[in-house]
């Protein structure tokens, strides 16, 4: 099934629910070529060009569920949420960065998808498309099942505030040159709120919000000054990020495993704040 506009995907859709939607396909044809996926019917979303670029809308910005990792990498998109082109800078190789999409990011769920915890700490919401019409939701209910896709309904755009603050993405990956993330921060700053937003990305089946952190570090920064904070701070905002995020299990983890993950995210978590600091 290859529809030509949103309006016949959702039809499609209608017709046979059992169907999976697919735009790039680079996790949906892995789980195929795996064996962990026979989907009855797939519903090709390449020719839906309302999916493919983006809008501003109430002061967010509304983008396609079918944009690219490639295409949200460009300058003009980095200018507008710069830790969202960040990650998607450091999605894969080349040629999975041209043909993955946001969409396909989110509803494959994958724990190290890089867009996510972005989209996390800007708390940004989806759209929903079915037959019984449209509803919106955060993308951490619709990742952590509290409120899933219904059956027939569609990813159609996700709807990122834009806070016109620094923002940052950070990862680090099992080796050099692009890679499934090991870990990933993301931290943007709310100014109009005065407030931090962390999110921590590969290291638990969603992103991982350390709330208690954010409000901490959040009350040790200048906001009507320089918004600078003394390095004892960074540091100890990142050890408390990662100790939220990164639970000693004991005997049942090996120790140096679990050492290591949370000396990486305290390492990132700072290196964000530093960088969003500037």
């Amino acid at each position: 099934m290859l529809p030509a506009s949103l309006d016949e995907a959702v039809r499609a859709m209608a017709e046979s629910p059992g169907a999976v939607p697919v735009a790039g396909g680079t996790d949906l044809m892995g789980a195929v070529n795996a064996g962990l996926l026979r989907p009855m019917a797939l519903l090709g979303l390449g020719r839906v060009t309302e999916l493919r670029g983006w809008q501003y809308q109430d002061g967010a910005a509304l983008l396609g569920a079918g944009l690219t990792h490639s295409r949200m990498a460009r300058p003009d998109f980095a200018a507008l949420i710069p830790a969202l082109a960040e990650a998607a800078a450091t999605v894969g190789p080349p040629q999975v960065r041209n043909v993955g999409t946001l969409g396909g990011n989110i509803v494959s769920a994958h724990p190290s998808g890089d867009t996510l915890p972005v989209l996390a700490a800007l708390e940004a919401t989806v759209t929903l498309v079915g037959a019984d019409g449209a509803r919106e939701v955060a993308v951490s209910h619709l990742l952590t099942g509290l409120d899933p896709l219904r059956s027939g309904e569609l990813l159609a755009f996700v709807r990122v505030p834009l806070l016109h603050a620094p923002q940052v993405f950070l990862k680090s990956g099992g080796r050099t040159g692009p890679a499934r993330a090991v870990a990933s921060v993301s931290l943007v700053l709310d100014p109009a709120r005065r407030a931090v937003r962390c999110a921590v990305g590969a290291v638990a089946p969603v992103p991982l919000r350390p709330l208690e952190a954010e409000q901490w570090v959040a009350g040790c920064i200048d906001w009507d000054g320089e918004r600078t904070v003394d390095p004892g701070v960074a540091q100890a905002f990142g050890e408390y990020v990662a100790s939220a995020c990164v639970p000693d299990t004991g005997s049942e983890s090996p120790v140096p495993t679990t050492a290591r993950l949370r000396r990486t995210v305290s390492v990132l978590a700072r290196r964000a704040l530093g960088r969003a600091l500037k």
